[in-house]
């Protein structure tokens, strides 16, 4: 008797106001075998992208931190986000999400639990980061989970920094994550939960 496990539609909707964000979203759908549809720089996302999201059984959100929290085209999607609320569109869908900043920490909790807090309105199911920090004397900027966060990952990129030099290890944090929430999906997608 062969077993049946169904692949979760995942999609990553994110915005980027520098490239950073959109690399670390690049490698969030490489995990999770995922579409990826960005917001543009006036807050919009496309039909396309409203239509994705209705039909995925996972969606991982990404911006980067800006003043304490998501940026402001995140926040304009996350408004536009009521129309699905009302009719529960998204309701027990698997939801994630990820965020880069110049600074070492940089407020990123915040854009996070901004996240998380989104998709609990929705009624979906938040997945968790899943990895151990990095955090011993022997640790190094390319470590997986160097950011020591639990609730999705975190990337720091300095400010004068181009995208292509991103640390290595908050770019794999990312696609783990990205496989991890995909997991999430495929159990529950199998169990017929999801």
């Amino acid at each position: 008797m062969t077993t049946s496990n169904p692949s979760p539609d995942t999609v990553v909707i994110y915005h980027s106001g520098y490239g950073h964000t959109q690399r670390m979203a690049a490698a969030v759908a490489e995990g999770a075998a995922a579409t990826l549809h960005a917001i543009d720089a006036e807050g919009n996302l496309s039909d396309e992208g409203w239509a994705a999201l209705d039909a995925a059984d996972a969606i991982i959100f990404g911006a980067p931190t800006y003043m304490g929290g998501p940026s402001w085209q995140f926040k304009k999607f996350a408004d536009a986000s009521s129309k699905p609320w009302f009719s529960a569109k998204w309701r027990d869908k698997v939801f994630g999400g990820f965020t880069n900043s110049a600074s070492l920490n940089g407020d990123k909790l915040n854009t996070l639990q901004y996240f998380a807090l989104l998709a609990g309105q929705h009624g979906g199911l938040w997945v968790s980061l899943g990895i151990k920090p990095a955090n011993l004397k022997s640790s190094l900027r390319d470590d997986a989970n160097r950011m020591g966060s639990y609730i999705g990952p975190m990337a720091q990129s300095d400010a004068d920094a181009a995208p292509e030099e991103m640390s290595v290890g908050d770019l794999e944090t990312a696609r783990l994550y990205g496989a991890r929430v995909a997991g999430v999906a495929r159990q529950l997608k199998s169990t017929g939960r999801g």
